[in-house]
């Protein structure tokens, strides 16, 4: 990494609450405070909840474990919409949607807010084999994920694991309807916003999650901005229309998890300093370039330097200097080449190197010193 001016943070990628319904809760719709009940579709309302005769509000149900298998991953569907309902989105709608020009998939999902360990957390119930192409690659990829969930245990984001200290293989009792304990499957980056649990279909309907609540839209041919605009049109008050591509709706707090990840690869660095350096250099994707040196991504690499450090961190084949799961596990590797594991006199040098300026690297630790008091 050559010396270069410092950029200034421009379009940014922070986690945005959208959060769903909880039975006869005011519950908070992307900032949106809405009145809800359960409501069952009728072609649903039939086929119950799937809860034992037996599973009342308040008293626990214990979920038999099932051996399903998953189907393989066949490709990656990027969200570019999330639409949020206030009860549950239609077969019409749908039907509309799947129509607009542009839109390549669309996927329904039952959703609500429960509690877990006394905190609201935000559900959706999937199909694991389908849902699975949704999210980010390197959990995409993950079988042990999805094998759980369709297992019917529970997966949660990583930041939910760690602030409500959860442990894999643990039973909990999560709060809806019914309160069924079940077992956490394991962890990772779900790519939602304010989406931190997923849970089986079959757990859902036991938990009397609301039916078709959300529909997630992948249109890589169409304008989000456009997109959303007419998506509000077709859903008017019924729901909330998330564009993902927007700054607010961009996750700053998935950027942290790909901070933690990529300091394993180098021992004695800690993450906080690659945090304050994704800070420093683009707000944590906020600006990715190019810099007047010419330097690009969420981690401003001139494009010399990323030819010997670029990493493939997500393991599609190729190191992006765009892509953050490629380009944060490369600062850690271009940092460690410089020392930066040694701590002390060998740290400073090591940001030094990253950017030659003094004023630098009083900035990223004093950065990396407040992310480690926040976070510890």
């Amino acid at each position: 990494m050559t010396a270069r001016p410092h950029t200034r943070p421009g379009r940014g990628r922070r986690l945005a609450v959208a959060a769903l319904a909880l039975a006869s809760t005011a519950t908070l719709i992307a900032g949106v405070v809405t009145a809800v009940t359960f409501e069952r579709s009728p072609d649903r309302a039939a086929a119950g909840t799937g809860a034992p005769a037996d599973a009342r509000p308040g008293g626990p149900v214990t979920t038999v474990v099932d051996t399903r298998q998953v189907a393989p991953l066949r490709r990656v569907v990027p969200p570019d919409v999330l639409v949020v309902g206030v009860t549950g989105i239609t077969a019409q709608q749908v039907q509309r949607v799947r129509r607009i020009k542009g839109v390549r998939d669309v996927s329904l999902v039952d959703g609500g807010a429960v509690q877990l360990r006394s905190r609201l957390i935000n559900v959706f119930a999937v199909d694991p084999s389908q849902f699975r192409s949704w999210t980010p690659p390197a959990t995409a990829r993950n079988n042990a994920l999805w094998e759980a969930l369709a297992a019917d245990r529970f997966v949660v984001s990583s930041k939910a694991q760690r602030e409500l200290r959860l442990t894999p293989g643990t039973p909990y009792s999560i709060v809806a309807k019914t309160i069924p304990t079940v077992t956490l499957g394991g962890a990772g980056d779900l790519g939602l916003p304010g989406i931190d649990m997923l849970v089986s279909e079959r757990t859902g309907a036991q938990m009397g999650l609301i039916p078709d609540i959300a529909l997630l839209i992948n249109a890589p041919q169409a304008d989000p901005a456009r997109l959303t605009r007419y998506l509000e049109r077709i859903f008017k008050d019924t729901a909330k229309v998330l564009n993902l591509n927007a700054p607010q709706y961009r996750q700053a707090a998935g950027y942290l998890d790909l901070y933690r990840q990529a300091a394993r690869r180098c021992p004695g660095l800690s993450w906080t300093v690659l945090a304050a350096i994704g800070q420093v250099e683009s707000d944590h994707g906020r600006n990715t370039g190019p810099s007047s040196a010419g330097a690009l991504g969420p981690m401003q690499f001139l494009p010399s330097t990323w030819r010997h450090y670029g990493v493939d961190g997500d393991g599609d084949g190729k190191a992006d200097i765009m892509n953050p799961y490629d380009a944060i596990p490369a600062a850690a590797r271009y940092l460690c080449d410089h020392g930066a594991g040694r701590g002390g006199e060998s740290l400073y040098n090591a940001i030094y190197a990253y950017n030659h300026a003094h004023w630098y690297v009083q900035k990223v630790l004093a950065l990396s010193r407040a992310y480690a008091a926040r976070y510890r």
